[in-house]
């Protein structure tokens, strides 16, 4: 699943489209998660691009008067190539076409959505979303006065999405590992201290992982067709049975809230 690095390295490639003209939008296939609105086409067309930057794991596409809001979904990824370029893929599933190229949105599950929207921050998809994790409102202040309150596990708590956006899976595993907490961990039980050093290191791998352009797990490319480096420094994350690049402990998995979790007993605790 593309998770936040790999969400803001998508918009960074797809930048180069801002004060551009959007010549046209073409479905072929409008039924992912929610079926795309059958309006779109007519409302966009040639269509000046003010802005493009993301909320959470949304892109966000903002003309003068709505947003386009672009979800990759579990499996979903956008592709730049040449408009004269009639190459097709299976699972090519829409279209933006500009003067000289086009973003091709291509989802093999179907797990993704587009929708329109006049108030972006308004939409029933965004308005119940947590904080940014690499905004300084995420601090150790903040998550303390949530942990005190849940007994909950600390990863199952960082990946929901009310509390923090973006930090998935692979993220959680390799950011509870950098600050050395047990991803079974009850959040009640974490100090002052152990929140501090969570948000930084969230932050930390965050910030590195967009550097290195996201995690190439499976088949993720960027929308320019560039890999993400960030799997070749993994620490835990599908590791299974190797051992730990600190300590030499055989990394351990098991699954908390129905997902794949990696982490060393040894270092941390």
């Amino acid at each position: 699943m593309p998770e936040l690095p790999e969400v803001q390295t998508t918009v960074k490639a797809i930048k180069k489209f801002e004060k551009k003209i959007l010549k046209e939008v073409v479905f072929h296939n409008r039924n992912l998660r929610w079926e795309v609105d059958k309006k779109i086409e007519k409302f966009l067309k040639n269509k000046f691009i003010n802005k493009i930057d993301r909320r959470a794991k949304y892109i966000l596409i903002h003309f003068d008067d709505s947003s386009l809001m672009i979800h990759l979904g579990m499996s979903g990824k956008l592709r730049i190539q040449s408009k004269e370029n009639n190459f097709f893929k299976k699972h090519d599933h829409a279209e933006l076409i500009f003067s000289d190229e086009k973003i091709i949105y291509n989802d093999v599950r179907r797990f993704g959505s587009i929708h329109l929207t006049e108030h972006v921050q308004n939409h029933r998809l965004i308005k119940d979303l947590g904080i940014e994790p690499l905004s300084k409102k995420f601090n150790k202040n903040y998550l303390f006065n949530i942990c005190k309150n849940k007994n909950i596990n600390i990863k199952k708590l960082i990946m929901d999405q009310k509390i923090v956006v973006g930090v998935g899976n692979i993220y959680a595993s390799e950011s509870l590992f950098l600050a050395g907490i047990n991803p079974k961990k009850f959040s009640k039980n974490l100090s002052l201290d152990d929140c501090q050093n969570l948000t930084d290191s969230i932050k930390k791998i965050l910030r590195y992982a967009i550097r290195k352009g996201g995690t190439t797990l499976k088949d993720f490319y960027s929308a320019d067709g560039s890999e993400g480096y960030f799997n070749l420094e993994l620490n835990v994350y599908d590791r299974h049975m190797e051992n730990c690049k600190n300590c030499n402990e055989e990394i351990i998995k098991i699954t908390i809230g129905q997902r794949a979790t990696f982490y060393c007993k040894k270092c941390q605790s």
